[in-house]
């Protein structure tokens, strides 16, 4: 525990009553003791002060292809450097990366690097952005919100991977340095969230919508779809209503497989079909980018033009095949694709290559 990080964290008062922390981080808004961590664990109350306890500490870092985050219409075909901390501000009990969202460990954090030398490092790799992921970098927004000021005036960009549970005052600075971010929208009831992540719906529908109306942020959807769950059409149904609705018809949909892990092992596995039908439900919503994850599955994988039906990019899970888009256009019929897009993709295909950041070299 000596290695710990005391980072003073940026949300929080303290109780006029109790004389507590109150962490105004996140919508839990965990009243904290002194010598005591709130929900997510990493976040702790020392001497009446909270700080963040995993600053500048991370579970690894990996090289990988942006769309593994999965974001199908940013920068497709480039490198990103992957990284995360430990702990979650939810409790989902699917959760698929339980080993570091749900520890209780500090040893799990086995690499040291400050905001510089992560930029430094994605740079010598010629990554074109710098992933938040594994766990949620809500937790951990102060070491991201460093990271993305220092990648920015070097023209690396970043990307949130996250559940969007986040509380109002934080979410504002926390996206203005965000360049983009694949939210989770885990389902379309408070009864799913209330019962399998312990957090509440409409707090991440709010961030939704702030991204969308309040920020320039390129956003994307992910829905891990759970059979018995949130599977049924009813709720996919007015969920994609809801999007089209709020956000409108441009926003990336993605309908990932559920495989059994955490404290939902005796859950089956997502059937094909299942996502395959749910993607379908949001293209009779009105949306105009629906895909499929964790499956492979050339055509559901693929992203296609609105305007003329041509296949704009051809996806064979993480590799890039036949690309028909010059710049955001079509190159067909010229209908412009929303998203982030250079002149020509990357070609870092599939591969996945775990890098180490020497703490020496830098501050």
């Amino acid at each position: 525990m000596s290695d710990e990080s005391s980072y003073k964290a940026r949300w929080w008062h303290t109780h006029p009553q109790t004389g507590k922390v109150v962490c105004t981080l996140c919508p839990r808004e965990c009243q904290i003791p002194e010598g005591q961590r709130g929900f997510c664990f990493v976040c702790a109350n020392r001497g009446g002060e909270l700080v963040l306890t995993t600053y500048g500490r991370s579970s690894g870092f990996c090289i990988d292809p942006i769309e593994k985050k999965p974001l199908a219409h940013f920068l497709p075909g480039t490198a990103v450097l992957s990284l995360g901390t430990a702990g979650c501000n939810l409790g989902c009990k699917f959760c698929q990366n339980w080993d570091i969202s749900k520890s209780r460990e500090m040893d799990t954090l086995t690499s040291h690097a400050g905001p510089e030398q992560i930029v430094d490092a994605a740079e010598q790799s010629g990554c074109r952005s710098i992933a938040f992921t594994y766990n949620d970098p809500v937790i951990w927004a102060e070491y991201a919100i460093d990271i993305a000021q220092a990648a920015r005036p070097r023209g690396i960009k970043t990307v949130a991977v996250t559940a969007g549970y986040i509380g109002a005052e934080a979410r504002a600075e926390f996206f203005n340095c965000i360049d983009a971010a694949n939210v989770d929208l885990k389902a379309f009831s408070e009864t799913f969230y209330r019962k399998l992540t312990q957090t509440r719906l409409k707090p991440v529908l709010d961030t939704l919508i702030y991204l969308r109306h309040e920020t320039d942020v390129w956003f994307e959807i992910t829905t891990l779809v759970i059979p018995g769950e949130n599977d049924s059409p009813d709720e996919l149904g007015a969920m994609c209503d809801w999007i089209v609705d709020k956000l409108g018809t441009d926003v990336p949909i993605h309908f990932s497989a559920f495989h059994p892990d955490f404290k939902m092992k005796d859950t089956p596995p997502t059937p094909h079909d299942t996502l395959i039908r749910a993607r379908q439900a949001a293209l009779d919503a009105g949306l105009r980018y629906a895909y499929v994850g964790n499956v492979h599955d050339l055509k559901n994988e693929s992203t296609y033009c609105p305007g003329c039906g041509e296949l704009l990019i051809e996806r064979d899970w993480y590799n890039l095949r036949r690309y028909r888009l010059a710049g955001s256009r079509c190159s067909n019929c010229g209908h412009r694709i929303p998203g982030v897009f250079e002149h020509t993709p990357g070609n870092w295909g599939r591969r996945r290559v775990p890098i180490l950041i020497d703490r020496s070299c830098g501050s």
